[in-house]
């Protein structure tokens, strides 16, 4: 590989490692995976993707900082792991069943702890994307709290939808406690990671009297999730015996994106402020939760 193919490889994983959400992985594959008879391979896979990324990171971007998220990574599953190698069958069936809802709780905790010290857990993650000099800003501690606390409440609705699946209607693969809210709970966090900062950005430069040649709208934030609808339809007509709320679903779904994307489309509005001559006012870079006041 040339000098240009590997620094192109550096920046991409560079880039891919200041995501917040990547800190989150390990956590996102042993909320879905775990169930019966899935332990072991559910703590596996996180383990390992925990110790992947932590590794990656220590190559990739020699002398970084541990960030909380990584060390919460590595303590969790690990302990995970040990616990379940060791536990009898009853304990191993207990982690079965509710280990999923544990992890989700664990991530409450650590979200709306992070916030609790001032430190939210993205704020690690997007100072590396920043200058020294921005990490003060309001705009800029504000975006990171409000993202926090988004993923914070995401995972509280992923652990009572699977808390309701377990111990009231006692089906921990239940289609749409195990599956579906929980998969819609963290999509629309993923999403509003990537949505929010461009809303604040549009924001700051407004105030500033920079010209907005667009400005973030709901729609925007709403339609992947309504495109989700319609594959969530297929999968409730194939795999439950009650059919029509998947037809609901994929009908729903259908005219949500339409009615969405039209608005998103729409979405293009007048410069204001003073015309940029420079090209310095555009955005470069990750579009992050670390960077809305550029």
């Amino acid at each position: 590989m040339d000098t240009a193919g590997r620094a192109a490889a550096a920046s991409g994983a560079n880039g891919f490692l200041e995501n917040p959400v990547v800190g989150m992985a390990p956590w996102i594959v042993f909320s879905l995976l775990v169930g019966p008879g899935r332990f072991e391979v559910a703590v596996g896979l996180a383990l390992a993707s925990a110790l992947a990324l932590v590794v990656l990171g220590r190559v990739v971007r020699r002398g970084t900082s541990w960030k909380l998220l990584e060390l919460a990574d590595l303590v969790f599953f690990a302990g995970m792991a040990v616990v379940g190698a060791l536990a009898g069958p009853g304990t191993l069936r207990w982690l079965e069943t509710y280990a999923g809802e544990v992890s989700n709780i664990a991530l409450v905790l650590i979200a709306f702890g992070s916030m609790a010290v001032r430190l939210p857990f993205t704020l690690q993650y997007a100072r590396e994307q920043v200058d020294p000099a921005r990490w003060h800003s309001p705009a800029f501690l504000h975006a990171n709290y409000m993202i926090t606390a988004v993923w914070g409440l995401a995972f509280l609705v992923a652990a009572v939808a699977g808390g309701y699946g377990d111990l009231v209607l006692h089906n921990p693969d239940n289609i749409w406690t195990a599956w579906i809210i929980q998969i819609l709970a963290i999509v629309a966090a993923l999403r509003f990671t990537g949505w929010y900062p461009e809303v604040v950005r549009a924001r700051v430069r407004r105030e500033s009297g920079q010209p907005v040649t667009e400005q973030p709208r709901l729609a925007g934030l709403l339609l992947p999730l309504a495109g989700l609808l319609v594959p969530i339809g297929i999968a409730v007509l194939i795999f439950t015996d009650v059919w029509w709320p998947g037809v609901v679903l994929i009908v729903a779904g259908g005219w949500l994106t339409k009615a969405l994307g039209d608005k998103t489309s729409r979405s293009e509005v007048t410069p204001t402020g003073p015309t940029d001559t420079t090209g310095t006012s555009g955005t470069s870079g990750t579009s992050g939760p670390g960077r809305p006041g550029d």
